[in-house]
């Protein structure tokens, strides 16, 4: 059996916030930018991006993630900005202003129990975020970097955090596919 690309997730499914996500992006996408947006029922903050992973190391990795043990909590997603900056945006997203600490120390554990297991290696310092778009070109940046300048400051709600995911991405001309390949519930 081949491979399978994985990473490790918390969802962001919390339908008001979802939909404000879809206006946010709406706003952008109304600039004219070449900005590749993530779909609604895809938004998640990635905690380990494992790599294409042989099925058996997929099956310790999920051994090892069920072990977790972990309070539930929340996070407060505010705030528009882009990666490496809001001047010259790649990655556009949105931020934690509230249980950010909660997401470093999961990750943390995440990243004891499934290191050994992932192809990937982790070169960047864990910045809690959720991804919403990658521009893929030139078109438009200067009115896509004053509508994030615009939205700098935006509330979009809190979120529960109950569980970890296990995800399998599966990736199509349309974009990717996720698949939950275990969910680890938190206490």
């Amino acid at each position: 059996m081949s491979s399978i690309r994985a990473f490790v997730a918390v969802d962001i499914d919390e339908g008001g916030i979802v939909d404000k996500i879809v206006n946010i992006q709406r706003a952008l996408a109304a600039v004219g930018a070449d900005v590749k947006f993530v779909e609604p029922n895809n938004l998640h903050i990635t905690l380990r991006f494992m790599g294409e992973v042989p099925p058996r190391n997929l099956e310790l990795a999920k051994r090892a993630l069920s072990e977790i043990k972990y309070q539930r909590f929340r996070v407060r997603l505010s705030g528009l900005g882009a990666f490496p900056s809001t001047s010259s945006p790649r990655v556009l997203w949105v931020g934690i202003s509230e249980g950010a600490e909660q997401l470093r120390e999961l990750r943390d554990m995440v990243e004891r129990a499934v290191s050994r297991y992932a192809t990937h290696r982790e070169e960047r310092e864990f910045s809690p975020h959720l991804t919403i778009g990658r521009v893929k070109g030139p078109g438009g940046r200067d009115r896509l970097v004053d509508v994030l300048r615009q939205m700098a400051s935006i509330e979009l709600g809190v979120q529960p955090i109950d569980s970890v995911k296990l995800k399998r991405s599966t990736l199509t001309p349309r974009g990717p596919i996720y698949e939950d390949l275990l969910v680890v519930g938190l206490e």
